[in-house]
């Protein structure tokens, strides 16, 4: 039988996801990401070097696949941050995971601060806006707006209504509202 090098890393990847959601880059075990991808604890060192190596691939290469889901549109924040809810709605263990990184790590993750300066910089031409900086602070408040409802106790989300589907699609048409005065505030000066 022949080694996969490819496929024991997309295993590791794997489990490094549903292991780190869970249980953070401190609570997390080497021995259990190598038990449930079917791999041996070297191989982790060998190809990510550490543990937070191995966070940090699998955070990239998640925020990667929430990128190309969810491509960025400066020219429509109001769709962008609505497709950015139902996308974290869809995968609640990735905002978990970037809460994680934020409580135990100081640094940025990355390509972190590539992406944001790349998106600043079409969202400042888009909007006309003066300066990067401000168009930093405006992705930010999208992000949060976006993905304020995946930290929402279940028990909450179904308040006003028995249907939580009803719930959660009245919560995106909210985000999309909020993005859109946003927006709308800082265009019309």
């Amino acid at each position: 039988m022949s080694y996969d090098s490819a496929a024991t890393r997309a295993r590791l990847l794997e489990a490094a996801y549903r292991e780190f959601a869970e249980r953070g880059l401190a609570g997390a075990r080497v021995d259990r990401i190598a038990a449930a991808a079917q791999a041996n604890k070297q191989a982790i060192y060998a190809y990510f070097g550490s543990k937070e190596n191995l966070f940090d691939a699998m955070l990239a290469e998640r925020l990667s696949v929430l990128s190309d889901t969810v491509p960025f549109d400066p020219d429509d924040l109001p769709g962008y941050a609505g497709a950015l809810f139902d996308a974290l709605n869809a995968t609640p263990e990735l905002l978990r995971l970037t809460n994680w990184r934020a409580l135990e790590r100081n640094d940025t993750g990355p390509g972190w601060v590539e992406s944001h300066t790349a998106k600043a910089k079409e969202l400042r031409a888009a909007m006309g806006l003066r300066d990067e900086a401000t168009a930093i602070d405006i992705l930010e408040i999208v992000i949060a707006v976006s993905s304020a409802w995946v930290s929402v106790p279940s028990e909450l989300r179904t308040v006003g209504s028995e249907d939580p589907d009803k719930r959660q699609h009245a919560h995106r048409a909210v985000v999309v509202a909020a993005v859109t005065a946003i927006r709308d505030a800082l265009t019309n000066d």
